[in-house]
Order: structure tokens, then sequence, then C-alpha cells
């Protein structure tokens, strides 16, 4: 009788840890928006988990979510997140970060393609938070981005800039180039757009004032980019990206990050924890893997004529 009882105990038990193995692979993602750089950060998620021998065949629970650009259902979203209580929530984008960030303490959150998680108030710093968050942030060197303004139009006066004054990432950016750009003799103009539907308002009231345009990862220009190369287009306005996927839909050039990679770096980061390290204990990171694209058919439809050797430069042409 006691060998029987034994033997059900430890059936039950052995039950409790496969009951539990399978609740510690739950990871829930959000994104303030699907446009292609941040689907590729989400698509890299999942590669590194499933790299890692995290898959939905072997018991992981995975769940994603997008807010539609809009902050209230990224609120929405956090706290049901909350609520189901993973071992990780992944958030993509300063919006949607600072949502998830706001409404946990405890649950490990990992975020990624942040511009400045410090300025977002998602970590004190760079370094260890000691604190629930850690992730990986998008970051550019902003004088690489003016020496490629001034590739694309060397003689460029004033630099024209779309952007959503509610999004951190791009009011640090604007107020970064506001200092950078004077020093290479460039002055900044800005046009806000709140919402996606105000991305084509906003560029066209730049024409005639502006020489370029330039756009950072604003979530909301992003998602409306068609917009923007119908006015470039249509105003012989040349359009200079951060977002490499934006070459693709009709920017001159862009020196941005590969996001897919982006994306790689935040999973490995997931599954770190997923493994039992805590998220406090893990760096914040960022990524120094820069590629130039290059759309010569966009510059003939802006206006610009490029170097043989700028385009030869790029790590891909788009045709």
């Amino acid at each position: 009788m006691k060998s029987v009882k034994l033997a059900l105990g430890v059936a039950a038990l052995a039950g409790v840890v496969a009951h539990t193995a399978v609740q510690a692979q739950s990871v829930a993602v959000t994104s303030i928006v699907e446009h292609p750089a941040l689907d590729s950060v989400r698509d890299g998620v999942k590669k590194a988990l499933e790299d890692a021998g995290y898959t939905e065949a072997k018991g992981l629970k995975w769940q994603f979510q997008t807010a539609q650009g809009n902050t209230a259902i990224a609120a929405q979203i956090a706290r049901k997140f909350v609520g189901d209580k993973p071992d990780a929530i992944v958030a993509i984008a300063t919006p949607s970060a600072q949502a998830v960030v706001a409404a946990t303490k405890t649950i490990p959150v990992v975020y990624s393609a942040v511009t400045d998680p410090v300025a977002a108030q998602l970590v004190p710093s760079l370094e260890p938070s000691g604190t629930n968050v850690t992730g990986v942030s998008d970051a550019l060197a902003l004088e690489r981005q003016v020496e490629l303004i001034r590739s694309v139009v060397p003689d460029a006066k004033r630099v024209g800039m779309v952007y959503n004054p509610g999004e951190a990432n791009s009011v640090v950016v604007v107020e970064r180039l506001r200092e950078l750009l004077p020093k290479s003799g460039m002055t900044l103009v800005e046009a806000t757009a709140a919402r996606t539907v105000d991305v084509g308002a906003a560029a066209r009231s730049l024409v005639g004032k502006v020489d370029v345009i330039y756009t950072n990862t604003d979530n909301n220009v992003v998602s409306a980019y068609e917009a923007l190369v119908k006015v470039g287009n249509d105003a012989d306005v040349p359009l200079v990206a951060s977002d490499t996927d934006s070459v693709k839909r009709g920017a001159i050039a862009a020196l941005g990050i590969d996001y897919y990679d982006i994306g790689l770096q935040t999973g490995k980061q997931v599954v770190r924890i997923l493994k039992g390290e805590a998220p406090g204990a893990i760096a914040s990171q960022t990524s120094d893997n820069l590629q130039l694209f290059v759309n010569p058919g966009a510059a003939k439809q802006q206006g610009v004529t490029l170097s043989e050797d700028f385009i030869k430069s790029a790590s891909q042409v788009v045709e």
C-alpha cells in the first residue's frame, strides 16, 4: 500500500513539474503597431526562442498583440498581459514598452526597438537595472545620419522632419538634431504628426521650406511612409531615412539597423530569463551593425543624382 501511495505521489509530483515546465515557457509580445521594421523584431524574437528549443510544439505559450498605433490600446494590452502572468513580456517600440513597464514591477519585461530607454524612463541606465526590465535599443549615432544627409543632398541647408511629438524616441532625435545640424551648416524644420493619418499633411507642409526630409524610426511615420513618398516624388523633395525598409518603400537612402537582428538579440535576452536569469542582472544592449540601403530609382524620382561611389558603398541597392 505504501509503495502504491509513493508511486502515486511521485506521479503527481511529476505532473506538477511537467505543468510547471510548460508554464515556464510563456512569452507575451506586444508592439505599438505593425510595420516592416517592428514585424521583423517580432519575427527575430520568435526565431531566437526556436533556436533555443522554445517552440509551441514543445509547450511554448506564445501570444502577440498589436496596439494599432493607439497608446490607450497599448495600456489595455499591457494590463491583459500582466494578468496572464507570463514568464516574460516583450514590448516592441517605446509606447508599448512604457505601457508594460508602467503596468508591472515584477514580471520580466524585455523592451526592443526603443531609441532611448533612459529618456523613456524604462531603465535608469544601460547598465544592469536591478529591476524587472532589460532590453535592446535601436539608438543610432546621429552624426552618421547627418553625414548620410550630406552624401545624398550635398548642398542641403534646411532639413525637414515629420514626427510624432508623443513618441519619446522621436523627441529625443529631434532635440539632438537641433544641436547637430547647425554644426554642419544646416537647420531643422519640424512638422508634427500626432496620428498616422496626419503624416501626409505634415509632409506637404514642408514643401518649399526644406531641401530634404529626414525620418527616424517614428512609428506613425514609418506606418504611413507611402504618404511621405508621394509628397517627395510629387514635389521633388529627397527623402532620407534611418529605417532601411523605408528605402524599399521609396526613400533614397537609409543607414540603419537590421531589425531582424535586433529581434534576435532581444530573443536571446528572453531565453536567458526563461533559463532563470534575472532581467535586472542583464545589461541593456544596442546594435552597431549598420547597413546602407540605396534606391537609385527613388533618387531619380526625387530629383537627386547619386554618385557611383555612394551607390557602390551600399550594403543593398534597391532596384
